[in-house]
């Protein structure tokens, strides 16, 4: 299978765009894709619990139904630490969640490692 990694930059208030980034990199993990995905800009929202739960796109479902079928099968998150504390989150952001800080080199390696990347 392939190594997918999908950069969500995307934030609610593109609430479409966001869950449809979220749909395809579950559709991956679903299929057996060993995927990551980075959420940088206004995507870090998208891990915020009460934005988790609300977000839904037109036709492109559930952000928190997304995560955890990510979540459910094995994808590794990233969250870039500049953007996060850039919109007010702290550590308390990553509670509860298979995911990490990371930086822009690691968003470069991860695309430069991967089969597919994918933007939203």
């Amino acid at each position: 299978m392939a190594s997918i990694l999908v950069h969500i930059h995307t934030g609610p208030g593109d609430a479409t765009k966001a869950a449809l980034g979220l749909l395809v990199a579950a559709t991956a993990a679903k299929k057996g894709h060993a995927v990551s995905v980075f959420l940088a800009g206004d995507g870090v929202h998208l891990l915020a619990p009460d934005t988790a739960a609300s977000l839904e796109g037109q036709g492109t479902g559930r952000a928190r139904d997304h995560l955890a079928a990510l979540s459910e099968h094995g994808a590794r998150f990233f969250v870039s630490a500049m953007s996060a504390r850039a919109r007010g989150y702290d550590d308390s952001l990553l509670a509860g969640q298979a995911a990490e800080f990371a930086f822009p080199d690691q968003l470069v390696d991860l695309a430069t490692e991967a089969d597919t990347v994918l933007c939203y």
